[in-house]
């Protein structure tokens, strides 16, 4: 687990600084398996894993849900046969926080044990 997997969310409002771009080079060495993507001008953190079946793969997507619900942070999630798409960015600042780091690695050890 990375130590950005240990950490946890903080409030955040719509003041709060979206990540730079130094602070986005950093972090993504952090979650290599994730692709910052730019959705109708907002930077957001996607992912897609893949599973042998529908059932594994609606598994993981619920244990997202309770993760992100423990941390009131919420993302996209998109389940279909053998995959989710797993998508975090920050909705009150229009774009990426520390969080959404925070979330994308936490969201990674959901695949441990």
């Amino acid at each position: 687990m990375t130590a950005l997997a240990q950490q946890h969310c903080e409030a955040c409002r719509a003041d709060a600084p979206r990540v730079s771009d130094e602070e986005l080079a950093s972090l993504m060495k952090d979650i290599p398996d994730w692709t910052p993507v730019a959705r109708d001008g907002v930077l957001q953190l996607e992912r897609e894993y893949k599973f042998k079946n529908f059932k594994l793969a609606w598994a993981f997507a619920d244990k997202v849900a309770e993760l992100a619900e423990s941390e009131f942070h919420h993302p996209t999630i998109t389940l279909e046969w053998g995959k989710v798409t797993v998508t975090w960015w920050t909705h009150a600042i229009h774009g990426l926080h520390r969080n959404d780091f925070i979330m994308a690695a936490r969201t990674d050890t959901l695949l441990e044990g």
